[in-house]
Parts: structure tokens; C-alpha cells; sequence
């Protein structure tokens, strides 16, 4: 069947080729000729009798095997449910033997079930970012270019994200687009434990950093803007918590601007905060789109934008196309993560582990001054190292030793912050108290 699909192909070729000299020689060229060498028999193609080499490389036991052993830098915060768990899944597998016969449109997980009802609507699956196609929609649905994203913010160090990424140790001197995006002027560190201030100006007030966004658009805009972006918490930003009340403010006056608010989940989604299956819920609001991936799908390289049918209705206007979107593969290991999630209840166990890792890191802020701050809810903590604890100055040096030192005691941990003296503690979501030790 391929050879005759190839060979009735190679005709048509063969036809348009012999039309078009025909054209470009002379009006009265002999059509018969031409008709003739149209309907010639097509020599038969050779066979195609290549054979690869055996695989002669490791055993898929000596793999995973391998996997348990050493860590690749891309597994950091990827690993929502633990290595391994989804990627031995039968899903996978499964998937990969029906990839040609399963219909994508009936597979894709459902990957908004926790999500407020106002939102669940449309899913675009993608495996590279999805701040790109996010800020896409915005600027597309509302006919702006400006967007706001908040000082000490990571959206991504790509060329069409790093515009909205608001720390120098992630930029490249390059064009970033950086004339459509606004950072507020000051830093909206939250609090640290949601009763007292770290390093907040304005202390635990939402409502009095949300006043910077009302100000941003009106001295720094036409007036009108595409969209807000933001985490709830601030990953590579140092595990930064918005204040209470800081996103219902915020949603209100970009909302009043004519813009959508864009939740990244990237990094706090998944129940990776405990309390709730989305960071943006601790805040009690409903974004107009959310973006998503990294802990998606365990590992996989998977990611997502959810929208409303409306907003999503702009990628009709012109033809658009993505080489990877929506593969089975990708969406089966998705689809097995949140599986898991559920089954074994990590979001509840997100939020046990959580609190009580916490509470055994703020036993050792009290025995050690080097420790100014502790952070964080569920399994997405931070601990800031100062060495002065009055002037908070931080102590990068002494970061990079703790973080060395570690290392060799066979643990892994990220670092973050502006200064580089967070600690980023975001273990897979099945951690145990017996793990934290």
C-alpha cells in the first residue's frame, strides 16, 4: 500500500512538473506528448532492506538501576510524585505501542479537575513553554502589548520570555522585547510566615503592595494593558509568598485596565503547596489563564495553558501550529501523574510533611543566627541565610558551602533568591516525615 501511495504521488509530481514547462516553453506545445509521458509506467522502486545495528547498551533494569544511582540537573522540582513512579507506569508503554491509532482529542487528562468551575474549559498542551502562548492570548484578546509581572519574578530565560523575568543573573544581553513589559517599583517580597514581615515594605499589607499595580498603569501606561503575570509563590525568586489579599487587589485594577491575570503554576501547582491543589487558590481568586508544567508530568517534558473557550478563540484568527502539541506520549505520563496524586493522596501529604518540616527548619532558625528566615507552606520552603540578622545582609558565601557540604552527605537542594541565599526545598510530593528526618 506505501509503494502505491508513493508511486501514485511521484506521478502527480511527474504531471505538474511537464504542465509547468509546458506553460513556460510555448502555448502550443505538443499535448499529446506531454499526456503520453504522463501515463508511462513508473519503474518499480528498489526494496528498502536496511536492517539497523543490534542494540548492544544497557538493559532497561541496568537503567533504572542507573536512574536510582545518579540524578540528572533536569530532574530539580520535575519530579512531582518521585523517580521513576510515572515513568514505569504502564500509561506510557501502553501509549506508545497506540500512538498511531489513539485519537488525542478523547485522551488528554483532564488536568484541571481542582481547578473553579469558571475556569475548566479549554487545554493547550504543549511541550515547551507555556508563558509564550499565554502571553500570546493576552496580547491577541485584548489588543495591548503591555504586560506587568512583578521585581524578583523568573517567567523563563527564553528570548520571549525573559522580558517578563525581573532578576539580571537570569539575562542574556539580548533583544527581550523588554519595551512591552512593566516591573512594579518595589519589591513585592510577602511575608514570611504569614504573621510577620521579612522583607516587605509595607509588612503583611496586600492591599498596600497592590496599590504599586494601580499606580504602574496609570503613570506608566496608556492606560490599558494585556495582562498581569505572577506566581502565588515565587519559586527561583527565593520561595516568596504574596501577601494575604495582594491577588484579589491586584486581579481588580488589571481587570478595570481592560487585561487578563495569568496565574504560572509552573512551579506551585500540582498540590506541591499543600493547602490547595493551585497556589493561586490561597489567595481566593479565579485567573482568566493559567499556565503550567515542569511537575506536570513527572520528568516528561510536558506543559499546558488553561483558558476560557472565548480567549483561546484568538489562535483561530490565523493558522497555528505546534511541531509537539498535544502528543499521547507526553499527556499519557500527565494523565498517570495526577493518577497518582490522587490515589495516594500527596496533596494532604504535601501539607503534613510541609508543616512539619517547617516547623523542624524554624527549630533550627533558633539555634542558628546564620538562618534569617523560613518560609513557605506545603512542600515548597525557603530558607534565607543572612549574616546579619538586623540589616539582612545576605550570606551568599556561606550558601554555597552549606549547599557543598550537603552534597556530600548525599543530599540535593536548589538555591534561589535575587542574592542567591535561599535555599529552594521542594522535594517530590511523596517525601515522608521519616525522609525530613
Amino acid at each position: 500500500m506505501a509503494m502505491q501511495i508513493l508511486a501514485t504521488m511521484k506521478g502527480q509530481f511527474q504531471a505538474k512538473e511537464l504542465l509547468r514547462r509546458c506553460r513556460g516553453f510555448s502555448q502550443v506545445a505538443d499535448r499529446e506528448t506531454i499526456a503520453h509521458e504522463i501515463e508511462s509506467p513508473i519503474p518499480k522502486m528498489p526494496l528498502f532492506d536496511y536492517a539497523p545495528p543490534p542494540y548492544d547498551g544497557p538493559s532497561a533494569a541496568e537503567i533504572l538501576q542507573k536512574r536510582k544511582q545518579f540524578l540528572s540537573p533536569s530532574m530539580y522540582l520535575t519530579l512531582s510524585v518521585g523517580l521513576l513512579r510515572c515513568a514505569a507506569d504502564t500509561a506510557t508503554p501502553m501509549w506508545s505501542r497506540q500512538l498511531s491509532t489513539k485519537p488525542t482529542a478523547y485522551s488528554t487528562p483532564p488536568f484541571c479537575t481542582s481547578t473553579p468551575p469558571s475556569l475548566i474549559s479549554l487545554r493547550h498542551l504543549r511541550p515547551s513553554c507555556p508563558v509564550i502562548s499565554s502571553m500570546m492570548m493576552a496580547r491577541l484578546y485584548t489588543g495591548c502589548h503591555d504586560i506587568i509581572s512583578l521585581r524578583n519574578a523568573y517567567h523563563g530565560n527564553g528570548a520571549g520570555t525573559m522580558g517578563a523575568t525581573a532578576q539580571s543573573n537570569w539575562k542574556f544581553n539580548i533583544v527581550q522585547l523588554a519595551y512591552t513589559f512593566k516591573f512594579l517599583c518595589r519589591v513585592i517580597f510577602g511575608i514570611g510566615d504569614n504573621y510577620r514581615p521579612y522583607r516587605g515594605v509595607f509588612g503583611s499589607d496586600g492591599k498596600m503592595y497592590a496599590k504599586d499595580v494601580e499606580e504602574l498603569i496609570t503613570y506608566g501606561t496608556s492606560g490599558h494593558v494585556a495582562g498581569f503575570f505572577s506566581e502565588s509563590i515565587q519559586g527561583v525568586g527565593g520561595i516568596v509568598e504574596l501577601a494575604p489579599g495582594y491577588l484579589p487587589a491586584v486581579y481588580s485594577s488589571i481587570k478595570k485596565a481592560g487585561g487578563l491575570c495569568i496565574a504560572d503554576e509552573v512551579q506551585c501547582g500540582f498540590a506541591r503547596t499543600g493547602s490547595h491543589f493551585w497556589g493561586f487558590e490561597s489567595q481566593g481568586v479565579v485567573p482568566d489563564i493559567v499556565t503550567m508544567a515542569k511537575g506536570i508530568g513527572n520528568g516528561i517534558p510536558l506543559g499546558a495553558v488553561v483558558t476560557t473557550p472565548e480567549i483561546a478563540e484568538v489562535l483561530t484568527r490565523r493558522s497555528y501550529f505546534n511541531t509537539f502539541g498535544g502528543n499521547p506520549v507526553c499527556t499519557a505520563a500527565g494523565h498517570a501523574v495526577l493518577k497518582v496524586i490522587e490515589k495516594e493522596n500527596l496533596q494532604e501529604n504535601a501539607h503534613v510533611v510541609g508543616s512539619y518540616l517547617k516547623e523542624r527548619l524554624n527549630s533550627l532558625k533558633d539555634k542558628h543566627e546564620i538562618i534569617g528566615d523560613v518560609r513557605g507552606r506545603g512542600l515548597m520552603l525557603g530558607v534565607e541565610l543572612v549574616t546579619d540578622r538586623q540589616l539582612k545582609t545576605p550570606a551568599k558565601v556561606e550558601t554555597l558551602h552549606v549547599m557543598d557540604q550537603m552534597k556530600e552527605m548525599g543530599v540535593l537542594i536548589g538555591k534561589g533568591g535575587i542574592f542567591g541565599n535561599v535555599f529552594r526545598i521542594t522535594p517530590p510530593l511523596c517525601f515522608s516525615k521519616e525522609d525530613a528526618g
